[in-house]
C-alpha cells in the first residue's frame, strides 16, 4: 500500500523510521520542511503538500500536535481530493475535536478514523505502540495492516471519540502517576533517605508502576534533555482532560493541582524538556 504521513516530529519521525525499515512505501509532509529531509535520505518521498500526500497514499497518517494543526493543514487541501485516500488521524485530541475533524471529512465524501498512540519514541521505533482506534469497523478492517505494523493488538474502541477518550483517560494516568511518584522521591530525597531501598519497598508493593523507574534517573540527575515526551505536550494534554471532564461533570480537583505544576514547568523554560521535570517543579535543587 502507498503510506503518506503528514506530521514528522518527535514521535511522527520516529513512526516514519519504522514504516521505513519495514519497506513500506511512504510518502511525507510537514509543515517546516527540514524536518523531513532526514527521511529522504532514508528513502520516503519528500512532499511539498499535504494535498500531494492525499492524492498519492491509500492510507494517510495525521501525525500533528493539537486539532488546530489540524484543521490548518486540512485548510490548504482541495475538497475533492479528501475522496481517495483514508485519513488516519493519531494524535492526542479531545473526543469532540475528532468528531468535528470528522465531519469534514465526511462532509468531503471522505473516510475518517482516529488512532490515537501510546507509548513513546523507541516503541515508535520498533512497532510497539499501543493503539486505540475509533471509527466505521469497515474502515478499521481496511487499516489492520498498517496498524498491525505499529502496534502488536490494535484495539478497536468504537465511534469516532471513544478512541479519543481512552487515549485521554491514559494520558491523564501519566500526569497522576509521574507527579504522585515526584512528590514522593523528592520528600525521600530532602529526608537523606537511601533511594535504592525505597525503590525496593516501592518495587515490591502494589503501588509500583514500570514508569517510576523509567523516570527515576532523570528525576534524581535533574537531566530533562532529549524528551521522548516533551511537558508542553502532557500539558496540552492535562487541559484537554480538564476540558472534556468539567463538560461531563467529573470532579478534576486532583488534577487541577498537577496542571498548575506543569504550568510551572513551563514558566520554567521546560517546556521541550521530558516531563519529568516535574522534578524541578516539586524540589528545584537537591
Amino acid at each position: 500500500m502507498n503510506i503518506g504521513l503528514i506530521g514528522t516530529g518527535l514521535m511522527g519521525q520516529a513512526l516514519a523510521e519504522h514504516l521505513l525499515a519495514e519497506n513500506q512505501s511512504l510518502i511525507v509532509y510537514n509543515r517546516s520542511p527540514e524536518k523531513s529531509a532526514a527521511l529522504a535520505e532514508s528513502g520516503a518521498t519528500v512532499s511539498h503538500s499535504a494535498q500531494q500526500v492525499l492524492q498519492q497514499a491509500d492510507i494517510c497518517l495525521f501525525f500533528l500536535s493539537d486539532a488546530e494543526a489540524i484543521h490548518s493543514v486540512f485548510d490548504t487541501i482541495e475538497p475533492t481530493a479528501f475522496r481517495h485516500t483514508l485519513i488516519i488521524q493519531m494524535g492526542t485530541i479531545a473526543p469532540e475535536e475528532s468528531r468535528e475533524l470528522a465531519a469534514r471529512v465526511h462532509e468531503q465524501s471522505g473516510r475518517y478514523m482516529e488512532c490515537p498512540v501510546l507509548g513513546s519514541l523507541p516503541e515508535a521505533r520498533s512497532g510497539n505502540l499501543i493503539l486505540m482506534a475509533g471509527g466505521s469497523k469497515q474502515d478499521y478492517e481496511t487499516a489492520l495492516p498498517l496498524l498491525e505494523m505499529i502496534g502488536k493488538e490494535p484495539q478497536y474502541i468504537g465511534d469516532i471519540g471513544q478512541g479519543a477518550t481512552v487515549k485521554l483517560a491514559m494520558n491523564q494516568l501519566i500526569a497522576g502517576l509521574t507527579a504522585s511518584f515526584t512528590l514522593s522521591l523528592a520528600l525521600v530525597e530532602k529526608e537523606g533517605i537511601e533511594i535504592e531501598q525505597f525503590m525496593k519497598i516501592v518495587r515490591d508493593s502494589a503501588l509500583y508502576a514500570p514508569t517510576f523507574d523509567k523516570k527515576l534517573s532523570r528525576m534524581l540527575d535533574r537531566d530533562f534533555a532529549n524528551p521522548n515526551f516533551p511537558t508542553k505536550h502532557l500539558a496540552k494534554d492535562t487541559r484537554l482532560f480538564l476540558s472534556v471532564a468539567e463538560q461531563l461533570g467529573l470532579n478534576t480537583s486532583a488534577l487541577e493541582g498537577i496542571e498548575k505544576l506543569l504550568e510551572v514547568a513551563l514558566d520554567m523554560g521546560l517546556d521541550n524538556t521530558d516531563y519529568a521535570a516535574l522534578m524541578a517543579v516539586v524540589s528545584p535543587k537537591k
